[in-house]
């Protein structure tokens, strides 16, 4: 008898790990004779592209809303409902593999559910396949080496583990690569901005995340410019606005990181209240809607912890 089918799928507004998780996961899986299918949940970024091209690799098909396919689901890269699919509410969550904080997440049936605090969610998978002695194809290495290079910056991220750091060496040499030049080759062509509309670089990688019931949205752009990022600061501003208007956002937090030089500089849009939490918990002073966050390159580990505990 066939086995159910299910879809792997990692956060919206998904990043090169988000994406790559699903596939690598869904492999596995399906290595394991289960019938899985990686989905995304929405179009590449310009690192994303950049990296499917390079191992010619397809883009999994895009769906936001499942429930019309399958029953049954697998998360990677994400745990908290509003980063999953529109109607997470009404599938089976059978699996999670992650490297992020647990929040806003409970299920009826026992589940997979297997966390650990690395810099990669494909990291851990590299781990899962290592323990079941499951090859991994040289294409697919080069996809996860790509994963944890953009999720680590090059390794350069405080979120790295030196779990991360063997991982890429080993799937670099499956791969056939010079993780060092290629790495920076590829976090380069991810900062490539200025075709995109400010609408769409908030949107690109960005989070929302309930701390004690305000809602928060942190987003993130690299770039090597920072100056020639906030040149279009007052439509930043703009759009940030209105989507704290639409969506009913306390807070709206802009990272633009400076890849080379490992700092950020916020663009801070909310309520009076949330900014002053802000400043609180990052030690740093909003004026004019900016905050310099020197050392800053992880919304994860060095942004969300705090914020979270201040609200």
């Amino acid at each position: 008898m066939a086995k159910e089918k299910e879809l792997v799928v990692g956060h919206k507004s998904p990043d090169t790990d988000a994406v790559v998780a699903a596939i690598s996961y869904s492999h596995y899986q399906n290595e394991l004779g289960m019938n899985t299918e990686a989905v995304a949940q929405g179009e590449p970024n310009k690192e994303t592209k950049f990296v499917f091209e390079k191992f010619n690799y397809d883009y999994p098909r895009i769906v936001t809303a499942a429930g019309s396919e399958v029953k049954k689901v697998m998360l990677v890269d994400h745990n908290e409902k509003q980063q999953s699919f529109d109607d997470i509410d009404d599938l089976e969550v059978t699996h999670v593999v992650d490297h992020h904080r647990i929040a806003n997440f409970q299920t009826e049936s026992p589940l997979y559910y297997h966390a650990e605090p690395l810099g990669c969610t494909s990291t851990i998978l590299w781990k899962m396949y290592n323990q079941s002695k499951i090859e991994i194809p040289g294409n697919l290495a080069g996809l996860m080496a790509s994963a944890i290079i953009s999720d680590t910056l090059l390794l350069k991220s405080p979120t790295t583990t030196d779990e991360d750091k063997a991982a890429l060496k080993s799937l670099a040499e499956t791969a056939g690569i010079d993780y060092e030049s290629y790495g920076m080759d590829m976090l380069k062509a991810g900062t490539d901005l200025d075709d995109k509309s400010t609408q769409e670089l908030i949107d690109m990688d960005a989070k929302s995340f309930d701390m004690n019931g305000n809602s928060v949205r942190i987003a993130q752009v690299n770039t090597v410019d920072v100056e020639h990022t906030l040149e279009r600061e007052a439509e930043f501003v703009k759009d940030i606005t209105a989507e704290n208007s639409s969506n009913g956002y306390n807070l709206f937090v802009l990272l633009i990181t400076n890849i080379m030089t490992s700092d950020t500089t916020g663009l801070i849009i909310g309520d009076d209240a949330a900014i002053a939490k802000f400043e609180s918990a990052l030690n740093t002073k909003v004026t004019d809607n900016k905050a310099a966050l020197p050392g800053v390159v992880s919304r994860k580990k060095q942004i969300v912890p705090p914020l979270d505990n201040e609200f």
